[in-house]
């Protein structure tokens, strides 16, 4: 699969053996080691069934390489589709692979009829890439997480977590992997030839017998992609715009938007109700990239005040009424400076 950004090669196994990045010319995949594989593990947990995973379970693991049938197909839009269906155990499961036209991620939905008994379920990408650390994103922002294991503390985060996206990355070039609800991961640093790769595997599912011996049994929906040649800044981006599909709704005309943001790395969290039911609306940004940004936040609303109040919405002592409003004089803009992984909660007062 082809789309002038990203070249994408499946093999009769339906794994992936390249993710190329047409503009750069790098190849993400490791090589000799295939992506989308999906891997079984048997999972025994020492105590705690249902919550804990014990390290030992990578004892013992069966890849899930036989494949019973591959389609492609092409779609209305020009999206490259690509569908195939594997059994093992007591199991099923169907993924499509769709490269769109002008992204540089290929997204995997998959399906699964889930009937297992104390299995672990992850899907592997083997990448040739030199990771020091993976980059794992938190409601607001991002962590650091060493690829090593020389400590015992490091060893210890054999499975850690993230919320839309982990991004592993050297200098120059990085691929995320993104998700729409499976935030369980682990990554492991190889190396063969004087070559050093990185693996980053999902956690799709379990089978814990206790409390329920049925636990997630039948139909799983799992969705998630490999984006190639990925930075922070478009990792947040692709891990929105899963998370948060489009809605559409009908109406006579349409109008503008209550808030409207703009500024590199500064991001809309939510716009809500005031706690207090005065009427008042709360607007919660935040800076996403890890640095110093500015943005301007639009209120397309007749507003007598905007002050900076604390995530609770109670006020704060240093803060100051912020009334800058452009010529219309019914839209009011409030120029924002923001740190590293700053969050700003303002209060705004609507003209009644």
């Amino acid at each position: 699969m082809d789309n002038g950004l990203v070249s994408v090669h499946i093999n009769a196994q339906g794994l992936i053996t390249s993710a190329i990045d047409l503009v750069t010319g790098r190849e993400a995949m490791a090589p000799g080691q295939p992506g989308n594989l999906l891997q079984l593990h048997h999972d025994f947990p020492n105590k705690w069934d249902a919550w804990d995973i014990d390290a030992f379970y990578r004892n013992s693991v069966t890849d899930l390489r036989d494949l019973d049938s591959m389609s492609l197909t092409r779609d209305p839009d020009g999206s490259a589709r690509v569908i195939l269906r594997r059994s093992f155990s007591k199991s099923s499961l169907t993924q499509e692979l769709v490269l769109s036209p002008g992204s540089r991620m290929l997204s995997i939905s998959q399906q699964t009829q889930w009937h297992e008994t104390e299995k672990f379920l992850k899907i592997a990408f083997p990448l040739d890439i030199r990771a020091e650390h993976s980059t794992a994103e938190t409601q607001f922002g991002y962590l650091h997480r060493p690829t090593h294991v020389n400590t015992s503390w490091e060893a210890a985060k054999f499975e850690t977590s993230m919320h839309r996206f982990v991004l592993i990355e050297e200098p120059g070039f990085g691929t995320a992997l993104i998700n729409d609800s499976s935030y369980g991961y682990d990554v492991t640093r190889d190396s063969s030839d004087s070559r050093v790769t990185t693996t980053v595997r999902l956690s799709l599912l379990r089978a814990p017998r206790f409390p329920d011996p049925f636990t997630d049994h039948g139909p799983q929906l799992h969705r998630y992609g490999l984006l190639i040649g990925a930075d922070i800044a478009s990792a947040t981006e692709a891990g929105i715009a899963m998370n948060m599909t489009p809605r559409t709704v009908a109406g006579r005309h349409g109008f503008d938007p209550l808030v409207e943001l703009s500024g590199a790395g500064v991001l809309l969290s939510s716009v809500k109700l005031a706690m207090d039911r005065s009427g008042d609306v709360v607007i919660r940004v935040y800076e996403a990239l890890g640095r110093r940004a500015s943005g301007v936040l639009r209120i397309n609303a007749e507003v007598t005040e905007i002050t900076t109040v604390s995530l609770l919405e109670d006020p704060l002592l240093d803060a100051s009424r912020i009334e800058k409003t452009d010529a219309r004089g019914n839209v009011h803009a409030v120029e924002l400076t923001l740190g590293a992984f700053e969050i700003r909660t303002l209060r705004v007062r609507l003209k009644r």
